[in-house]
């Protein structure tokens, strides 16, 4: 949910909510891992996979069967070289060939490849010779999909962990890690020469496993929290991924490559891990992967690039029971392998309004008397910042609300004011849950009273009158 500043912006956002609507989010993607015995036959997930609104998937090989099973769906395809085949792609160039004769070629444009992933978190993976081939081995693909007259079509990149960052707090000091130097700079000058975006794998998860605070929790689940601000932009940041995109951004920026653009390759949260395990749970994993597909959805984008969704590739479409580790990663499945869903985001089509993902309330410290109930609304308390009424417009239009009315063209939009806009869906999500005191809290930014704030065409939903 997104607050518009003028009338012909207001028109566009219209034009492309209707779009939005009427088709799957281009957006959305999921990530496809293999290491697992259970597996459904691909034509069984190609099928699942339209009947939601994703409209790509990332693999990290280049499996035929999956590959065949996606042709004529529409959707993207992102394959992957493995870290084993680095060395071979840097140093032959016959080699780069035949794995695109082999692994393209015979399926495309039937099959939408729209990216290739030279290995997966190269960069920090302290095998220096391997993160020295990188480039090269990204240059002869190239060079192979140029000379299959694919070279426009098809782009060619490598997936990064947020290690690769020196400092990312706050994110405008995002900066990389200076060991990288000049491999780095080379790695993104090709992204640069050829168009192709840096792909990262940002985890609020994993900032939560090393800071437990229950605030942390909450600015890692999209849930109304207190921010934190950036002195370096005066902004206030008031969710993790966006802080942590945010951070890759400045990090480009500062290298000089703001042309760039960023790809989250992989995001997610287990739903269960080992007793040891801090973080892991049903309602965590559906908080934060329902409510950032609500964020991807309102258009908001992050400070830095505000306007616009990251395309962001959700992990994962399965769980994978091979994988070594700790539980946790063996639960980041969104469906189960007999193809229901583990828990419910609103990825199924026609739920793009209804992204059912609430998180558990928070309750005030000292909870107020609960009011009459003869006539009673949720509003913001008078001094509140834009920043905190937007994560507040965010995290209720989330919660499976109807928030139409305060969209262009909705009884409430006008005025089209970020305060207005909040304070219609901070009632509704209040109205529609239990009209419990704590359901009016939103970090202590919301109050109850008897007066109506109805105005115009414009029916506040209330307790009995």
């Amino acid at each position: 949910m997104t607050t518009v500043r003028c009338a012909s912006v207001a028109f566009l956002f219209s034009l492309l909510h209707s779009v939005l609507l009427a088709r799957s989010e281009s957006f959305i993607g999921i990530n496809y891992g293999q290491v697992a015995d259970n597996l459904p036959p691909p034509s069984a997930t190609a099928k699942l996979l339209q009947s939601t609104s994703i409209e790509k998937v990332r693999l990290y090989g280049a499996d035929p069967a999956i590959i065949k099973a996606l042709a004529n769906t529409g959707i993207g395809i992102v394959i992957g070289t493995a870290n084993g085949d680095v060395p071979a792609l840097a140093s032959d160039p016959n080699f780069a060939r035949n794995w695109i004769n082999s692994n393209v070629l015979p399926y495309y444009p039937s099959s939408k490849i729209i990216l290739i992933t030279v290995g997966n978190e190269v960069m920090t993976s302290g095998d220096q010779n391997l993160m020295t081939q990188l480039l090269p081995a990204m240059q002869n693909l190239q060079n192979a999909l140029n000379g299959a007259s694919l070279g426009g079509m098809i782009k060619v990149s490598t997936v990064h962990s947020m290690a690769v960052l020196k400092q990312s707090e706050p994110p405008s000091s995002g900066s990389f890690d200076p060991s990288f130097g000049d491999l780095m700079k080379g790695l993104l000058g090709f992204n640069k020469a050829t168009g192709s975006p840096f792909a990262i794998n940002p985890y609020p998860y994993f900032a939560y496993r090393s800071d437990h605070r229950p605030e942390t929790l909450a600015f890692c689940l999209f849930q109304p929290n207190s921010g934190r601000f950036d002195s370096g932009t005066n902004i206030k940041y008031m969710n993790m991924f966006d802080a942590q995109v945010d951070a890759v951004r400045a990090a480009l920026n500062s290298m000089g490559f703001k042309e760039i653009e960023i790809v989250v390759a992989e995001t997610g949260w287990p739903y269960k891990g080992d007793s040891n395990e801090v973080g892991p749970s049903i309602e965590n994993a559906k908080a934060y992967n329902g409510n950032l597909i609500s964020h991807l959805r309102s258009m908001v984008g992050t400070p830095l690039m505000p306007g616009k969704s990251v395309d962001t590739y959700l992990f994962a479409l399965y769980d994978e029971d091979l994988k070594p580790g700790p539980g946790s990663e063996r639960a980041f499945g969104l469906f189960k392998t007999d193809l229901t869903m583990t828990y419910d985001v609103g990825l199924s089509k026609g739920a793009q309004n209804t992204t059912p993902a609430p998180a558990t309330p928070k309750t005030p410290a000292t909870p107020s008397p609960s009011p009459s109930t003869n006539g009673t609304w949720c509003v913001p308390k008078s001094v509140v910042s834009n920043a905190q009424l937007q994560a507040n417009l965010d995290y209720a239009c989330g919660q499976g609300i109807d928030c139409r009315p305060v969209q262009p063209g909705g009884a409430c939009f006008e005025p089209n004011t970020v305060a207005s806009h909040a304070a219609y869906a901070m009632n509704l999500f209040y109205q529609n849950s239990a009209r419990n005191p704590w359901n009016c809290d939103f970090s202590q930014t919301a109050t109850l009273t008897s007066k109506n704030p109805s105005y115009k065409g414009c029916i506040y939903p209330g307790g009995r009158t």
